[in-house]
């Protein structure tokens, strides 16, 4: 993906500020939840925020409860960074992980 120095830094600031958001406010249920990126669009007008779930039987609900508190984040993003407009916020597991994930445990093998 070829993004502009914009939009990485907004991207990495979101990132950041979704850990934080997470560590505080979101009950895993017994889960660890982990922001492992954010991929932001040109216009920065929407973030996708991606991460990881342990144990894995964990991540559709820890998927559902972030979902359902997109409003609540998008809010804390208004109050912790100085964006003029903040994007619209969208959860994801993080497939991309599981996959280096595999492949370690295939190597090692």
């Amino acid at each position: 993906m070829n993004e502009s120095r914009r939009q990485h830094k907004v991207a990495e600031e979101i990132a950041h500020q979704g850990g934080e958001f997470i560590a505080r406010y979101v009950k895993g249920g017994g889960a660890l939840i982990t922001v492992t990126r954010a991929e932001i669009s040109p216009d920065l007008k929407n973030v996708t925020v991606f991460f990881t779930v342990l144990p894995e039987n964990k991540e559709e609900e820890s998927l559902k409860n972030l979902k359902r508190l997109r409003t609540d984040f998008h809010d804390y993003l208004k109050e912790k960074t100085v964006l003029r407009n903040v994007p619209t916020v969208d959860f994801q597991i993080d497939l991309g992980e599981h996959n280096r994930q595999r492949i370690d445990e295939l190597t090692r093998k």
